[in-house]
């Protein structure tokens, strides 16, 4: 794929040929007329390793710009993976949101756009748009499966664990069932989505390809055990796809979580924060798990939040501040339907 070949069909452009075989290192070149430089670029990492005939992977991460596992994970494998080793190809783009992941914010700063509520895009859209609308005509078309690598953000933290949705096709269900299964993560959440619109899951999933994704920690930065999942499941899901001929490294055992329809504990009222349960504990309905606090009124009981079912706390708001209409925590319950 080169420049000439792009033009009449995309603003953004690449030196690099998707369907070539070899190692390229290169950039996504996306216009971006600005103050200091009027004809100015965007220089997007692209890599692709390509070696004969075989499955084809997107490996993504830096789909919001706040969360870092994704970017690390995939830069150490642009740096290690070995061509001779791949049978097919493994597209890597590890900052989806560039200019996000630039900033460190979950939007992108130059239009605001959120890049997981942005596709299938649009080829004269905004920056995140036109991203978007790449990705979805000229890689997602090409690939079998995506790896999408998430984390908590500045904002939220998880209980470390992949992600995949309940799919109507039972055959699509059970390859992306077994290739989470591959990636290996503590758990596995099957999400139903509180608006899957616009997602880069829902778009390829709609192709009826594997879309594995996660939500590892979260705060901002990134610890070793979730850099770590995230290396060895990207690893080990090459393996599953046969693009690897090599043993898996991953321990193998993922535990399987559900999200009932009451799952999502939202906030009624801004204040102070204060979070009651830990991370991966076993609550039962009605055990508190946070409460709120009004600075303004010292002398007011706190608004207490409670488990609205039995299950696993798998997600908390991270902040000591929170507002009215925000998500505080996520129950989960174990499930043997996916096992």
């Amino acid at each position: 794929m080169t420049n000439t070949a792009l033009e009449k069909r995309s603003k953004i452009s690449t030196q690099i040929d998707l369907d070539k075989d070899g190692v390229q290192h290169g950039h996504l070149i996306i216009p971006h007329s600005r103050n200091d430089s009027p004809w100015g670029s965007l220089l997007m990492p692209l890599s692709v390793f390509k070696n004969g005939e075989g499955p084809t992977v997107l490996l993504t991460g830096g789909n919001h710009g706040d969360e870092y596992e994704g970017p690390i994970a995939l830069i150490k494998l642009i740096q290690s993976l070995e061509i001779d080793k791949v049978k097919g190809r493994v597209i890597i783009l590890p900052a989806l949101n560039y200019p996000a992941v630039k900033a460190g914010t979950r939007l992108s700063p130059l239009d605001g756009g959120n890049m997981n509520r942005s596709f299938p895009g649009d080829a004269d859209g905004t920056i995140t748009q036109m991203i978007a609308d790449f990705v979805q005509r000229f890689i997602l078309t090409r690939v079998d499966a995506v790896v999408d690598i998430h984390a908590g953000g500045k904002i939220m933290s998880f209980l470390p664990t992949a992600v995949i949705h309940n799919l109507p096709d039972p055959d699509h269900m059970e390859r992306t069932l077994a290739a989470a299964r591959a990636f290996g993560a503590p758990n596995c959440l099957v999400l139903e989505e509180l608006d899957a619109a616009g997602m880069l899951d829902t778009a390829v999933e709609e192709m009826g390809k594997i879309f594995i994704s996660t939500e590892l920690g979260g705060g901002g930065s990134n610890r070793p055990e979730t850099v770590r999942i995230a290396e060895t499941g990207i690893h080990d899901v090459l393996v599953h796809l046969g693009i690897l001929d090599e043993a898996p490294k991953g321990p193998g055992k993922t535990r399987f979580l559900g999200t009932p329809a009451e799952a999502f504990v939202i906030a009624d009222k801004t204040g102070l924060f204060e979070f009651t349960a830990e991370l991966g504990e076993r609550v039962e309905k009605g055990h508190i798990v946070a409460r709120i606090y009004d600075l303004d009124n010292p002398t007011a009981a706190p608004a207490e939040y409670r488990a609205p079912c039995d299950g696993i706390v798998i997600h908390r708001h991270l902040m000591g501040q929170i507002n009215r209409g925000d998500c505080l925590a996520v129950m989960g319950q174990e499930t043997d339907n996916f096992s």
